[in-house]
């Protein structure tokens, strides 16, 4: 299935999921019987996916694509930490600032933590920050965790994703350049957007790409229609079930964290270069496009 939070034709925001080129308005499917949002439906799977697997094949669709805004399908989770789990994206840029791979990449997957409070939905604007001369797109993906857990081993994590999304973690780069000087991460440099959706895609809807404990899935990201960058999520050096091993080391995970994976190599503008590229400017639409996941699209202002 395909959750989505959306705003209905009178302006509400609502949560269902998608039903041929149709929504289906939880509330009223599951007449009050199901969650008002997103996070709560995360939060409760064991009391509500019953009757909304009792009603799925039933319900007709309450309202076309073309009555409602989709919003970011999670707009408020717990947390969200996002990974540079590609390699070839970290050779990239490293090597924009002529180094190398530090040789403790290699030894755990490394994450940096951003602002659950800026999460941007599909169609959704998103303001260049005042200070920033040097905006970059980041194609990513990223798994919604839908069971509490701790010092969760990469073999079981499986079970505790809900589902994935597509992830446009937003960069200031000049903003980013300054403050990583101090050796901190990222900070101001990434915390005023992050776009997710268009909605969250239950892992038995990528089933069939998968290969082992990746995917087989095609990312592009276009830039006002023309493809600046491609690559495939097979790639990634560091699967999710990792990634989620190392974030629960002595730490709970709840349903709603978000977990990103990182930028797939040549997914940003960084790793492309400024001599046949540009940074991004107001006015610039961006497509982010993952098998199986839909397409992202954003507009900058």
């Amino acid at each position: 299935m395909k959750f989505i939070t959306f705003l209905n034709p009178d302006g509400k925001q609502r949560v269902g999921w998608v039903s041929g080129d149709g929504v289906v308005d939880m509330q009223i499917a599951g007449q009050g019987k199901l969650p008002v949002s997103i996070r709560e439906l995360l939060e409760h799977q064991e009391a509500y996916f019953p009757v909304i697997q009792s009603i799925e094949n039933d319900v007709q669709p309450t309202y076309s694509m073309d009555e409602i805004e989709l919003l970011a399908p999670l707009p408020n989770p717990c947390t969200f930490r996002d990974y540079v789990a590609f390699e070839t994206h970290v050779k990239n840029a490293a090597a924009t600032h002529g180094n190398t791979v530090a040789p403790e990449w290699y030894e755990v997957p490394i994450f940096y933590f951003s602002n659950p409070n800026a999460m941007r939905g599909p169609g959704e604007e998103v303001a260049r920050p005042k200070k920033c001369l040097k905006l970059d797109y980041e194609l990513e993906m990223a798994c919604i965790i839908g069971k509490k857990g701790k010092n969760i081993q990469a073999s079981d994590a499986e079970e505790y994703i809900f589902g994935y999304t597509i992830l446009n973690d937003w960069s200031a780069r000049d903003l980013q350049a300054q403050e990583m000087k101090v050796l901190l991460g990222p900070a101001k440099g990434k915390d005023f957007a992050t776009s997710i959706g268009p909605w969250i895609a239950t892992k038995d809807e990528l089933q069939t790409y998968k290969i082992g404990d990746r995917f087989n899935l095609e990312m592009t990201a276009k830039v006002n229609g023309e493809v600046w960058s491609h690559g495939n999520f097979k790639d990634i050096y560091y699967s999710f079930g990792q990634m989620i091993e190392r974030a629960s080391e002595d730490v709970t995970l709840y349903p709603g964290d978000i977990i990103g994976s990182g930028t797939v190599g040549f997914g940003c503008i960084l790793e492309l270069g400024t001599e046949e590229y540009r940074w991004l400017e107001p006015g610039d639409e961006i497509e982010l496009e993952i098998t199986g996941l839909g397409v992202l699209k954003s507009r900058i202002v």
